[in-house]
Order: structure tokens, then sequence, then C-alpha cells
């Protein structure tokens, strides 16, 4: 099997299991932003991680817009973010981010990845502060609405090696 793992990164929790996939798969390694399109003829296993912004996958247009030329491939996503994983989570970004026959031909995993406010940019940094001020208005917060809270003023990671054992045995074709 010849694999790629491509990555798009805000604050290094999707680019560490981009890098525990790779090594265990033994695949080679890119940041989305650095991917050509004829880099992906190379593969017959395409991984695409990025992390999630609302239900958004960053960076995955560059996936998508060369969706054509991965017919006949193993097409493996997976999007990480703060939240739990819940049974809902996945549905919600897949619909979110896929159309009906993208959905059909790609696998898709929710790793639940962290959060630090201090390694965000400036942009990503007035998104945060503006569901920040929205979050503290609530007069009643969920436990994951509280954990957010908490979050910008001491950095989470959530991420696990173990989370990424399910997308490893589907690339290998085990499951």
């Amino acid at each position: 099997m010849s694999a790629i793992v491509i990555y798009a990164s805000t604050t290094g929790f999707t680019k560490k299991y981009a890098e525990w996939i790779a090594q265990d798969l033994g695949a080679d390694l890119i940041e989305a932003r650095r991917l050509r399109s004829e880099t992906l003829q190379n593969y017959d296993t395409i991984i695409y991680g990025g992390s999630l912004h609302a239900v958004g996958i960053r960076g995955i247009t560059s996936l998508k817009k060369n969706f054509a030329l991965l017919e006949g491939k193993r097409v493996i996503v997976f999007a990480t973010g703060t939240t739990p994983s819940r049974a809902d989570v996945p549905a919600e970004v897949i619909n979110a981010n896929f159309s009906p026959e993208e959905r059909e031909r790609i696998h898709f995993f929710y790793l639940r990845g962290g959060f630090d406010y201090s390694r965000l940019g400036l942009v990503d940094k007035l998104l945060m502060n503006l569901l920040r001020l929205k979050l503290a208005r609530k007069k009643e917060r969920t436990p994951d609405e509280r954990g957010m809270l908490a979050a910008y003023s001491r950095p989470v990671d959530f991420t696990k090696k173990a989370y990424i054992q399910d997308l490893i045995a589907c690339a290998e074709g085990k499951a």
C-alpha cells in the first residue's frame, strides 16, 4: 500500500495525529498548503486531516478540488476538535463538508484534539473571542461550554495515539 497523509493544522493537534498516522502506516506526510494535484496520483490511499472551525474542516477544499483524481483510491478524512466524540459529531461534520457523492467515497473519523488560544492567529483569535463572549453571556452552560471557556486561559490537549487505531485499520483495509 502506498499512502500519503495530508494535513492542515492551526495549533498542532491535527499535525500530531497526522504524524502518528504517517508513522504507523509508513506513509508520506505533507501539509495541505504544499500539496500539488499531481502528487495524489502516486498513492492508492489518501488520508486528509484538518481541524474543525465551527463544523468546517480546515483546508478540505485542497482535497475536494482534486476529488476526480481520487477515483479508485481509498480516501480517508479525519477532523480534530475539542468536542468529546459523540455519535452526532461525525454526522454533522460529514453533512456540512461533503456532497452525497463525496460521502459515498470517503471514510470519516473524528479525533478529539485540543485547544490552545495562545497558538491561534489574529483572525482565529478574533473569531474565538466572539465565541467566548457568546458563551460568557449564557446563563446556563453545558459541560462542553464550561470546558471551552476554561481552555482560553489553560490550554487543553485531549489527543491520544489510541484514537487512531480504527483509522489505521481502515487504511490497511482491515475495517
